[in-house]
């Protein structure tokens, strides 16, 4: 599969957001998952194996978190890993032309399932409980109203808001490696989650009663 159609069908996948077009950023790590997710498919490594993997290095987030601070550092490495693993499942899976629905459920589901594990990172380091719980009510929220009016009819993603999984990712890793010399700041970083899952649920429900209305 050349990068051209890779793009074309990660399009798809992606409410018709082409890679090509983004910022270096998003199209340098798109192509590099292209790249691994090759190397991977012909080492016949399947799509779910990946999406495991990434769901155990996050769940091993918070117990690296109980070691103190020489495992916060070590939980961003984890979050690293598991986020480019959460990349390179549906780069496999469209590659080797395994793309299915309930490959895309799993996939949305170990999210879910990760974030859960920083979120408790953050509080075995020290945030308080309600404002954990806060923070990861507010991702689900926004990540289940794009979810619901996709079905009702939403023929794209809508907008790439500024609280998507990415911005989660840069939190976490920078949240748990500013721990690692400060403990306290901890805090701050889950406002600043919630501060930007509360900007992009603003700009998803705009985009979504712009299209559905």
């Amino acid at each position: 599969m050349t990068w051209d159609e890779y793009c074309a069908a990660w399009s798809g996948l992606h409410g018709g957001f082409d890679p090509r077009r983004a910022s270096p950023l998003v199209r340098g790590w798109v192509l590099l998952a292209y790249k691994i997710g090759f190397f991977l498919t012909e080492k016949r490594v399947k799509p779910i194996a990946v999406t495991l993997a990434g769901v155990i290095l996050c769940l091993a987030v918070p117990l690296a978190a109980l070691a103190g601070r020489p495992g916060y550092a070590a939980g961003a490495l984890l979050v690293l890993l598991a986020s480019m693993a959460d990349g390179l499942d549906g780069a496999v899976a469209v590659i080797s032309n395994r793309v299915t629905l309930t490959g895309f459920v799993y996939d949305s589901v170990a999210d879910r399932i990760g974030e859960a594990a920083w979120l408790a990172a953050f509080w075995a380091i020290g945030a308080p409980g309600w404002l954990v719980v806060v923070a990861g009510a507010l991702s689900w929220l926004h990540e289940y109203i794009r979810a619901r009016a996709t079905a009702a009819g939403m023929p794209d993603i809508g907008v790439v808001t500024v609280g998507e999984r990415p911005a989660r990712v840069s939190i976490t890793v920078t949240a748990l490696l500013l721990s690692a010399l400060w403990p306290i700041l901890i805090i701050p970083a889950v406002a600043v989650w919630i501060l930007l899952q509360m900007i992009g649920l603003g700009q998803l429900t705009f985009a979504v009663r712009k299209a559905l209305r």
